[in-house]
């Protein structure tokens, strides 16, 4: 029951809390590097930018002329170098992450909602493509040529499926967008369709090898397989989320369904290819919330593939559900008033990234509390103060219990210094030529700069941050007061555009102008000859000014007293 005493909390490596966001215009769709390393946001301006995940700061951008429209999808490389970018314009767009130089661009007939590049080559020249409205297509980067696939078990005829289509030969709507993904080595094409069908494609001699149906026949809105291979996610419109095993070996899939071909022997094809998916893909999970029959956005595995996620459809709401592979679920975050619009699971580490509908990013990671007793092992909290008696060997460099023991270290051996030890999650195939890091874009905090660009400087104090999710707004006690949507307390810093700097001289002289007005007081004006300037320090810098008047110099020589003539 998805409401249980929400939720007896297992104890696992996912993710808790908002720990930062990021902010570069209005970013709609996010993808990370095979390592983690880099995140990629596709915005609303056409433009991509690359963020290091690390620093969180922009270490790249994207921008193509011809393409303002909004980007769809994102997809990386197998070794990082190349970013596939569609975008509402129809377009598809090749990049060279290090030199930040386009590689091709190809216009399709139908805009691509998704695009994948294919995942076993480091220098990939064809991309599956899933378009509005016609059937999902293999695209030939170098060529520009495209091949549409099968989509239904009734359009395979002599292995070739049918020419793109704006309407079923029964009059029927246009098509509704189709799912698509690549195996972990790509050489199959696994397609969720709207008749609630799985099929296993042969892309390079575009042959439909088998056939899955979905209980409950409903559209598939959402397929993706884990990192490993080893599990398959569907989302259907049945608001049910269905994990399969795949029971065919990661490499040489193709090998197994030619023998298996071989050993089924039916008069009918579509159930020869009915018998063969049933040796693909085995059901081994549903995911579903039987109170609120929710839709579910963007889910996805995380990067071991021992949890879940699925992201809440809801107009306003922000949530993320958190299942074991068991079928437990285990957290529900709740972010900001904001629906949510795309979500990714950190390749390595518990960290969740999702973006929600204003454009914003936001990352979640685990709460941690500080555990002293993990310090030592023979470490021990106490209640209160207690006397403590130093040993006598206590600060020596060699105790005297290890003075009698004879050292098995060979100080004559070497040490290698040069081996990469594998994170937990990496796979087997690494390569030492993958691109993990790129220099970011410097932004150097002096104030020499500000003094060049002083209107810049006091957009930085005065700037109106009201229209982001977590804007601040000053109080007349000088107290600061977070947005009601916000779920942090404060701007972390987490984009190089919201860095917050010193206020330089002449911006403290701007200030001083702007208050350089007469006060009318019972009738006659008052002297500003003696006024004290005190700058808040606060995220939004704000001016108080008080009449002192009197001679105070003597008594408080620390204040800095800034001169004005009088005003007349």
């Amino acid at each position: 029951m998805m409401n249980a005493p929400i939720i007896d909390p297992l104890q696992g490596d996912f993710p808790e809390v908002i720990e930062e966001y990021l902010e570069h215009g209005v970013m709609k769709c996010i993808a990370f590097n095979r390592r983690g390393t880099l995140l990629a946001a596709g915005c609303s301006d056409g433009s991509c930018v690359i963020w290091d995940f690390e620093t969180r700061g922009i270490a790249k951008e994207l921008r193509d002329k011809e393409c303002v429209a909004a980007i769809t999808s994102v997809c990386w490389s197998k070794y990082g170098h190349c970013i596939l970018v569609s975008a509402a314009d129809k377009s598809l767009t090749l990049w060279d992450v290090l030199n930040g130089e386009r590689i091709t661009r190809i216009v399709l007939q139908q805009t691509p909602l998704q695009a994948r590049l294919h995942p076993g080559s480091s220098t990939p020249s064809i991309c599956l493509a899933c378009p509005l409205s016609s059937a999902p297509m293999i695209v030939d980067l170098n060529t520009g040529d495209t091949n549409t696939l099968p989509i239904t078990v009734s359009d395979v005829s002599n292995g070739v499926a049918p020419a793109s289509r704006n309407k079923y030969s029964d009059g029927t709507p246009p098509f509704t967008p189709t799912a698509a993904c690549f195996n972990k080595y790509g050489d199959l094409v696994y397609v969720g369709n709207s008749k609630g069908e799985i099929l296993i494609i042969d892309h390079n001699s575009n042959k439909l090898r088998a056939w899955v149906p979905v209980s409950g026949g409903a559209v598939i809105k959402n397929i993706v397989f884990s990192r490993n291979g080893q599990y398959l996610l569907t989302n259907s419109n049945d608001r049910t989320i269905r994990i399969y095993d795949n029971l065919l070996p990661l490499k040489n899939g193709l090998g197994v369904l030619d023998d298996l071909d071989k050993t089924i022997d039916e008069i009918d094809s579509v159930e020869k290819l009915k018998l063969v998916g049933s040796k693909c893909l085995a059901l081994f999970r549903e995911f579903q919330d039987t109170i609120t029959k929710m839709h579910w956005k963007a889910p996805c595995f995380s990067g071991d593939g021992e949890w879940v996620i699925g992201g809440s459809a809801s107009k306003g709401e922000h949530k993320i559900y958190i299942w074991d592979r068991a079928g437990h679920l285990v957290k529900i975050l709740e972010g900001p008033k904001e629906a949510l619009i795309d979500l990714a699971w950190h390749p390595v580490h518990p960290i969740i990234v999702s973006v929600s509908l204003t454009g914003w990013v936001y990352i979640w990671a685990k709460d941690y509390t500080e555990n002293w007793s993990a310090f030592a092992p023979d470490f021990k909290e106490l209640e209160e103060n207690e006397e403590y008696v130093e040993r006598e060997d206590e600060f020596d460099l060699i105790l005297e219990s290890e003075k009698v023991k004879e050292s098995d270290v060979n100080e004559d051996d070497e040490v290698d210094i040069m081996t990469v030890d594998k994170d937990a999650f990496s796979d087997s195939d690494m390569s030492q030529e993958e691109l993990c890091f790129l220099p970011a874009i410097p932004c150097p905090d002096v104030p020499e700069q500000q003094d060049k660009c002083g209107g810049s400087s006091s957009k930085l104090m005065d700037g109106n941050h009201s229209g982001s999710p977590l804007s601040e707004e000053a109080g007349q006690n000088g107290q600061m007061t977070n947005h009601a949507s916000s779920p942090l307390e404060e701007d972390t810093g987490g984009t190089r555009i919201k860095r917050k700097r010193k206020p330089s001289e002449k911006g403290l002289e701007l200030q001083a102008e702007k208050v350089r007005k007469p006060v009318k007081a019972s009738g006659k004006v008052v002297s500003w000859k003696k006024c004290l300037v005190e700058l808040t320090m606060t995220t939004k810098a704000s001016l108080k000014v008080y009449d002192l008047g009197g001679d105070f110099t003597s008594l408080y020589p620390w204040i800095d007293i800034r001169k004005v003539t009088d005003a007349t």
